[in-house]
């Protein structure tokens, strides 16, 4: 439920739609499509020596702006997605860990009072159709569900990982049509979750109504054991086609060969939703955000963590730049400039603004927003509208403030430092050299953590 200031907020007639671009013309449509532990040296616009083929992704690139220094608010699934969908950092909203089990994925998850994109979407005079397609991973219990959050479709599983094929987690068949339980057994999740797009976006786009499509697949993410049917071995799993496109078979035994066929089809699958959007003549008026929900795990499973960070150091689960730094490109046809580069950090809870920003609607004016209007950034070249960049996910600490990161693996560890315009990598501590700064960015993460936990 929103607040009952918010809900008396959104019922005013809004005398000013925030952003010029979006007072000189209908408000665009809003494509937002995620990855699931997709690495940032995975693709090749990232990292050149990547072997896995993404020719639509490479494509998108070309038309966005690629932006180099974008960070996921939590380096985990569940918790990235609650601070996409608030705008707000984990100490805020509340949701601080992930969802374990069916209990926490069927559970209430996000706290219900928090409000979501799509609720902000829906107010105002000119309402979005909204549809989400894919992994939501934020509670599915009665109230937390997307069709109850803000969403007027949802196809999609509740929890975090799923079969790609039987739609199995832990032993339960998860899969929904809305709120129903949805049999399409043998179908691949990454296919069914884009072809929902596609008929979403297809349909809306026949109406005058602008939409927001949330298209959050599940891929490429690790195969879990428990997911498996009696008998199902557990590993990769990807489309024919897929497997096709390097010459090999579906019954390649190769673990990464296997991991970049699943990519692969993520590629195709995006290729094709990206394509309805032009068919349906909605390219011009349609903001397109594709981001990755945290870097790719690199724990050392056998098999299953080879996803790639190049050249950042580790991976998901930790505030290393390879958990926190993902992938991100931007597209908007005129407004912004097709394949450029931008260095500027931003972070995943700056989206919610961007598209209250878009849609010329009201920010909720009763919550701390951790998220900053990026759309200056992007449009023309603005410097980055935040001065420091807080992190904390279980023991695992960072700040990053300009070009100087303070991390620590435990609280009972000093504080490492490290100048990430030098040293992408974070290979040289300079902390005992500089103890001062190290001294000031800690100042400012306890401030974070003090602003955090008193709102």
């Amino acid at each position: 439920m929103m607040s009952l200031k918010y809900a008396l907020q959104i019922c005013l007639v809004l005398l000013t739609c925030g952003a010029s671009h979006a007072a000189d013309s209908s408000p665009p449509n809003i494509l937002l499509i995620t990855a699931d532990n997709l690495g940032y040296g995975d693709l090749r616009c990232y990292n050149p020596e990547s072997v896995v083929r993404t020719p639509n992704i490479d494509r998108l690139a070309t038309q966005s702006a690629r932006l180099t220094s974008f960070y996921t608010a939590s380096p985990t699934c569940t918790v990235s997605r609650a601070c996409l969908l608030t705008g707000r950092i984990p100490q805020r909203h509340g949701l601080v860990d992930q969802l374990a089990g069916l209990k926490g994925n069927y559970g209430v998850g996000l706290n219900q009072d928090e409000v979501l994109i799509p609720q902000i979407l829906k107010t105002g005079d000119v309402p979005y159709a909204t549809g989400c397609f894919g992994k939501w991973n934020i509670g599915f219990a009665e109230g937390s569900r997307p069709t109850e959050r803000g969403f007027d479709r949802f196809i999609g599983h509740a929890s975090g990982n799923i079969d790609y094929v039987h739609h199995i987690y832990n032993g339960k068949h998860d899969l929904f049509d809305d709120t129903e339980e949805l049999q399409a057994d043998g179908t691949y999740s990454t296919d069914l979750f884009a072809d929902s797009a596609i008929s979403f976006i297809k349909e809306r786009s026949a109406s005058d109504a602008p939409w927001f499509c949330y298209l959050p697949f599940n891929a490429p993410h690790f195969p879990n054991a428990k997911n498996k049917q009696p008998g199902q071995p557990n590993r990769w799993q990807a489309t024919d086609r897929a497997f096709a496109e390097y010459g090999w078979t579906p019954d390649e035994p190769d673990p990464y060969r296997r991991y970049c066929a699943v990519i692969t089809a993520l590629d195709e699958a995006i290729g094709r939703v990206l394509a309805s959007v032009t068919e349906a003549g909605q390219d011009a008026n349609t903001f397109v955000f594709f981001y990755s929900d945290n870097g790719a795990f690199r724990l050392g499973r056998k098999g299953l963590d080879i996803g790639s960070n190049a050249p950042l150091r580790s991976g998901g689960v930790t505030c290393w730049e390879g958990g926190l730094r993902v992938p991100a490109m931007v597209r908007w046809p005129g407004r912004i400039k097709a394949g450029s580069v931008l260095a500027e950090p931003l972070w995943s809870p700056d989206v919610l603004v961007a598209c209250a920003k878009l849609a010329g609607k009201p920010l909720p004016d009763d919550v701390v927003l951790d998220g900053r209007d990026p759309l200056p950034v992007l449009t023309e070249g603005a410097k980055s509208p935040h001065k420091s960049f807080f992190f904390a996910y279980r023991k695992h600490a960072a700040l990053r403030s300009g070009d100087w990161k303070i991390v620590r693996e435990k609280p009972s560890q000093p504080w490492q430092l490290f100048n990430l315009k030098s040293d992408l990598s974070e290979s040289n501590n300079l902390a005992s050299a500089n103890p001062e700064r190290v001294a000031d960015l800690a100042s400012t993460f306890e401030a974070w953590q003090t602003s955090a936990t008193s709102n």
